[in-house]
């Protein structure tokens, strides 16, 4: 086995462009972008999801010239349909010329639909339901979801407040989804607990599925956190233990959490990589465009200092009234080869809005 202590080192990287893209639902811009294998296929896992067409030379997030704001986007511009969160079966395969061969899925009339509906009070100009990860267990599917208020104001042209994350049990049979609830609420963690499950890491060996959250700590700084449980418990929150300290020792309660690594927005990965013979976390630093990876000898750490996978700079045509946003990245290990020698990230950038997918191949 590799030695662990080895600092990472890239040997080759390259962007394979927007996935997605070619699809028959005319769909035109999605984010999120996590992957749950679920036998031979992997489920993908998406956030906002726009259906129309693009108006050329026009922002997604302009139309008109003015920015949408916190609104449902459907019959603005050239969109018709706006979606908080879809998803799509993907067959295991060598994604060294892209994504192909991808069915999303649909409703009865053959639309995109959603996976995780808004409910109650919940209203598509005050709500979002985003994804975060999820597991398959056999049939079994659990999908973590993280739950905003949209804001009027902001930096950018969607502005919102974190509400908390919660999750939603269903089937491979079919796909459907029902929110767990606990104590009347499907927000499971609040909004000043971490959210849980911007990753999960399952197979690590023993017997455990771990889960990572993220929070702004006490000095500002968006942090990761851990709990874990059995496979046959997670959708059952009262069981979580959190690590509360880093000999390690776990706790019931999820106040006594504590941050294992910083600079992390609210989408991650966490893998084991039998090549580099490590736990490896993977994603966006901050919004500065470096898609970064971290190792670690446990899933628990201790993590490494962030080191560049890939770095996106964006080249614009014509100035806009926001700052880049580069986010969401992510490895996807089951698309990984050679024992993780060579793994496949995703990332998106907000104007073009697709995932892109990377390949990098580790020396």
């Amino acid at each position: 086995m590799p030695d662990p202590t080895v600092p990472l080192a890239v040997a080759s990287a390259r962007d394979l462009g927007p996935q997605f893209a070619h699809n028959p639902h005319r769909m035109i811009g999605q984010d999120g972008a996590y992957s749950i294998p679920c036998g031979s296929d992997s489920l993908w896992y998406f956030g906002d999801t726009l259906v129309g067409k693009r108006t050329p030379g026009e922002s997604l997030w302009y139309p008109g010239g003015r920015a949408v704001g916190p609104f449902d986007m459907s019959g603005k511009g050239g969109i018709e349909r706006m979606l908080n969160n879809t998803g799509l079966l993907l067959p295991h395969q060598n994604p060294s010329g892209g994504l192909k061969d991808f069915r999303y899925l649909c409703d009865d009339t053959g639309n995109l639909r959603t996976l995780i509906p808004l409910e109650g009070d919940e209203h598509p100009d005050k709500h979002r339901i985003w994804c975060l990860h999820g597991v398959c267990l056999d049939s079994r599917v659990v999908l973590f979801f993280i739950k905003v208020a949209m804001l009027p104001d902001g930096p950018f042209p969607v502005n919102f407040r974190i509400v908390g994350s919660g999750m939603a049990e269903g089937s491979a049979r079919d796909w459907s989804f029902r929110r767990v609830y606990r104590n009347g609420s499907s927000i499971l963690w609040r909004e000043d607990e971490p959210h849980f499950a911007t990753a999960v890491l399952s197979g690590s060996g023993d017997g455990w599925l771990y889960l990572y959250g993220a929070r702004q700590d006490e000095a500002g700084n968006q942090a990761a956190y851990i709990a874990r449980t059995r496979p046959e418990s997670v959708d059952c929150p009262e069981t979580y233990e959190y690590l509360a300290s880093a000999k390690p020792t776990w706790d019931a309660s999820c106040a006594s959490a504590i941050p294992v690594f910083q600079d992390m927005p609210n989408e991650l990965s966490v893998s084991f990589n039998k090549h580099l013979g490590r736990f490896l976390a993977v994603h966006s630093l901050g919004l500065s465009g470096d898609i970064v990876a971290r190792a670690s000898p446990s899933p628990w750490g201790p993590w490494s200092a962030p080191h560049v996978l890939w770095s996106v700079r964006t080249v614009r045509q014509r100035p806009l009234p926001y700052p880049p946003l580069v986010y969401a990245g992510k490895e996807h290990p089951e698309l990984s080869r050679e024992d993780g020698k060579t793994v496949y990230i995703t990332y998106v950038e907000f104007e073009e809005y697709f995932p892109h997918l990377v390949e990098v191949t580790f020396a």
